[in-house]
């Protein structure tokens, strides 16, 4: 009878009881079968007897007597899960009755007998629990392990969510060094105390101290006399780190004491240059004072004007005459291919392709000068100031034009002057013999400055002149670039800066005694190199040049020749040029 019921509520079959775990793959099978069999067999049995036949077996069976109850749809049995399974389950509850047998309606279940509240709820349980179970139990059940405590540990990450912890900590190099001795069955001994670390006043920022590190426990232990030598060795490396340590030290704090000391000497000769010498300039220029103090450097802050009043205004420029020139330039920018509407002479001389090439070249040298300020490159803050008073120039002198090299010139001005005084010094520097035989590429003269220089040059350094001769090095090939750019594109520019504070004191000379200074620093290394080294040398110099050895060499090299100095014998030059040109005329042999 209670199976009878079980089944009915079942679905037809008997439920799996919850103990039965020997059936785990069998019972709950025949469980979960649709009761649609059980339809098509109740559907069977009542072609084969009389209407209402089943019925009452079925109701006298369980309860004779009792009242009938309304017949259960057919389906599956309402389980509450929170799985897809509960979706399934309702879907064909819904659908059951579209399988019904043709030609007649559902059997009519029997009812059950009255029952108490509690016990229906009891056999209710038992009911849902056997298809509940079948989803939740493991289908391997035979071996059943004890969840072991899962190990804090930092959880990892992965694409999507954590990682689980790890179960498994690093080792300690005290455990790992403990199985290694108990599954070798070694011992480790360490070395003596005395052989061992001890506190070190200078450890170095290296991996030198890992020789007095002990080995790994997987490798055999160091001897006592190899941990002496490691020791030894160790000990011997400190003593070199320490040595080259304070050698440097020392060196950074003489690097110091000289800048500290330079920095008061140029802030006593400020009070100097701009107190004394600055106002009483045309009386006191030419004393010995004022020029052994200008030999030391002239100081930042009057540089400017100083080099303003030493190389002078013979050409009589007025701001007034550069912003009359600058128009006239950005006209030309304007365009390349119409003529400028002056009348001048100056711009009729010049052609437009001329004045294209120019003015593409300053375009192109600009981005060139001194690349590493960052200053006269477009968008600088330079820039447009540069390119002014070139472009000025070039319509101030047209026969000139613009010449490579310039550009370094009007930059190192810009530097110390403002824009007006700029163009001026630089417009009266290239007015000088010298730069303009240079700029306006007179060969003649170029010829006569190095003829000069070589006079100075056998006389001073003989050795290395005949060392140049052998390979025939000419000056030209190092002192074209460094008097085109008055040495500010070969030297750094404070030391260029030092360079041009003499020059205008001296004149062109001091340009010629520079490279000769230059010449007997290096001497001994060109004296090493051929013609192609050195060649390559001085078209670029050391950068760590310092002024202090390099006006100490300059100061070394004496501008006399058999009691002649510089002026006479380049006037002893051009006389003989120019003897020897009548000579050669064919007015005179005619």
């Amino acid at each position: 009878e209670e199976e009878e019921e079980a089944k009915l509520q079942n679905g037809g079959f008997l439920p799996c009881p919850p103990s039965a775990a020997g059936t785990a793959l069998e019972e709950p099978l025949r469980s979960c079968r649709l009761r649609g069999e059980a339809g098509r067999r109740g559907g069977a049995a009542a072609g084969s007897s009389p209407p209402g036949a089943g019925e009452e077996a079925a109701s006298g069976a369980r309860s004779p007597g009792g009242p009938a109850e309304p017949p259960a749809p057919l389906g599956f049995t309402d389980v509450n899960l929170d799985s897809r399974n509960t979706y399934e389950v309702s879907r064909r509850r819904r659908r059951a009755p579209e399988h019904l047998p043709h030609g007649g309606a559902a059997p009519a279940a029997p009812a059950p007998p009255p029952q108490e509240p509690a016990e229906r709820a009891r056999r209710a349980g038992i009911a849902g629990s056997s298809f509940a179970e079948f989803f939740t139990r493991n289908f391997f059940t035979k071996r059943t392990k004890e969840l072991k405590p899962a190990v804090q540990s930092a959880p990892g990450w992965k694409l999507f969510g954590k990682v689980p912890p790890r179960e498994n900590l690093p080792k300690d190099s005290r455990i790992i060094q403990q199985e290694y001795e108990a599954r070798t069955g070694r011992m480790y001994k360490p070395p003596p105390p005395s052989a061992r670390r001890k506190n070190i006043e200078f450890e170095p920022l290296s991996t030198t101290a890992l020789i007095l590190e002990d080995r790994p426990a997987n490798l055999p232990a160091k001897s006592v006399e190899e941990a002496l030598r490691h020791r030894q060795e160790y000990d011997e490396m400190v003593a070199e780190a320490k040595k080259r340590e304070i050698k440097e030290a020392h060196k950074r704090k003489k690097i110091m004491r000289e800048r500290f000391k330079q920095e008061e000497n140029i802030a006593s000769a400020m009070v100097i240059w701009v107190n004394e010498i600055l106002p009483n300039w045309e009386g006191m220029r030419a004393t010995r004072r004022v020029r052994e103090l200008w030999w030391q450097g002239l100081p930042p802050s009057v540089r400017g004007k100083v080099w303003s009043l030493a190389v002078g205004n013979e050409l009589n420029i007025t701001p007034e005459l550069y912003e009359i020139f600058l128009s006239r330039a950005k006209e030309r920018w304007k365009s390349f291919s119409e003529l400028s509407s002056e009348t001048d002479t100056e711009d009729a001389v010049a052609s437009v392709a001329d004045r294209e090439a120019s003015l593409e070249l300053i375009k192109l040298d600009i981005s060139r000068t001194f690349p590493s300020l960052y200053i006269f490159q477009k968008g600088g803050p330079y820039h447009d100031l540069l390119h002014s008073v070139l472009g000025a120039y070039t319509c101030y002198r047209p026969d000139v034009g613009y010449v490579q090299g310039m550009s370094f010139i009007a930059a190192v001005l810009i530097l110390n002057l403002e824009e007006a005084d700029a163009f001026i010094a630089f417009a009266n520097l290239l007015n000088k013999p010298c730069q303009l035989a240079f700029f306006r590429v007179d060969h003649s003269m170029m010829l006569k400055y190095f003829a000069a220089f070589e006079v100075f040059f056998e006389e001073n350094l003989p050795k290395l002149f005949l060392h140049f001769k052998s390979y025939s090095l000419t000056p030209d090939i190092y002192l074209i670039d460094w008097i085109f750019t008055l040495y500010s594109k070969s030297l750094p520019l404070d030391l260029a800066c030092r360079v041009w504070d003499v020059f205008c004191r001296d004149g062109e000379e001091f340009l010629f005694r520079t490279g000769l200074g230059i010449l007997r620093l290096y001497e001994d290394i060109l004296l090493q190199m051929d013609f192609i080294h050195i060649a390559q040398f001085l078209t670029k110099l050391p950068e760590d040049i310092t002024s202090e050895k390099l006006f100490s060499c300059i100061a070394a090299i004496q501008m006399q020749n058999s009691n002649k100095k510089w002026a006479q014998v380049f006037a002893s030059l051009m006389k003989d040029s120019k003897e020897g040109d009548k000579n050669h005329s064919p007015a005179l042999k005619s």
